[in-house]
């Protein structure tokens, strides 16, 4: 949606008439029609005397909110969550009619050159190395991956993941939908 969308499906939510909107922000009908239309910009004053009218931030009117987002562009990315010495961008929109989440996984290098440890969840992973160098436990076994490697394995085997190196290890995670919030804390 854009700009103007948003502001028509704010106010017709809110059951607000194009009239009460423009009494409250001091601006005309006609501007807001249009404006609501994509046939007018707005200024950042002006802007942000509507999102205050509706309750939201102006970031509101600009961020890309649509769970049915079929590209999602590189710029574009945007840190879904940070865990430990973990980034995760998220690689698919939060579509609910769909059973992978993709996910790209930043480790980040930690002082403490541990192994975690390892913990069984619901679901099943698929990792794509894509820089650095991982260490995967599987059922008591270590592994090293290394870019372009990759696995696909059921979480209810005892496993976890860390970075022992010394550079960030980039990969592709995939969990079903279902289970997409199981964190590792390597």
């Amino acid at each position: 949606m854009n700009i103007g969308e948003k502001l028509k499906a704010l106010r017709t939510q809110s059951g607000k008439t194009l009239k009460e909107l423009a009494a409250e922000v001091d601006l005309s009908i006609g501007f807001i029609s249009q404006f609501e239309r994509g046939k007018t910009t707005i200024d950042v004053a002006n802007l942000k005397k509507i999102a205050d009218v509706f309750n939201v931030t102006i970031q509101y009117f600009f961020d890309d909110d649509s769970d049915d987002q079929i590209i999602i562009r590189s710029y574009n990315q945007k840190i879904d969550k940070q865990l430990n010495h973990a980034i995760y961008k998220p690689l698919s929109s939060k579509s609910t009619t769909l059973t992978m989440q993709p996910e790209l996984l930043i480790l980040l290098p930690t002082e403490a050159k541990e192994l975690p440890k390892a913990y069984t969840h619901e679901g099943e992973e698929f990792l794509y190395i894509l820089a650095g160098t991982l260490t995967l436990i599987i059922n008591d076994q270590i592994y090293k991956l290394y870019p372009g490697d990759a696995t696909h394995l059921n979480s209810q085997l005892p496993h976890n993941w860390g970075n022992l190196g010394s550079l960030p290890v980039k990969m592709i995670i995939v969990h079903d939908s279902q289970h997409r919030n199981s964190e590792h804390h390597g």
